[in-house]
């Protein structure tokens, strides 16, 4: 026996409107708002990319234009999702300060 392909998803996803401030999303029958403060990553995102939003799962979005992933529990409790990278600067790819070398002075042209 074959299994057969899953359908479309019975919980649409939309954006309904995006402000300075944050954008609103329906997942389903809920609605939340979505801040730019809890979640920066959309905050210099095109509106054309905020709505491109795919609900793989009941509880999973995803922005393809934007490669981002959350969990709809992210977004009704952020609080208990911190924004905190425990990533560590890599010094020997950091840029060194440009050197001012001793010279003639510039002549004005003019």
């Amino acid at each position: 026996m074959k299994s057969v392909a899953l359908g479309p998803s019975t919980s649409p996803v939309e954006v309904s409107n995006v402000s300075p401030h944050g954008f609103w999303l329906f997942v389903g029958e809920r609605e939340m708002f979505v801040p730019f403060k809890d979640f920066p990553w959309f905050k210099e995102a095109s509106v054309r990319q905020i709505v491109n939003v795919q609900l793989p799962s009941p509880h999973h979005l995803y922005w393809p234009d934007l490669d981002i992933d959350l969990a709809v529990d992210s977004i009704e409790h952020p609080e208990t999702y911190p924004l905190i990278s425990r990533a560590q600067p890599n010094t020997r790819l950091q840029p060194t300060a440009a050197r001012k070398e001793p010279g003639r002075p510039r002549r004005r042209r003019g």
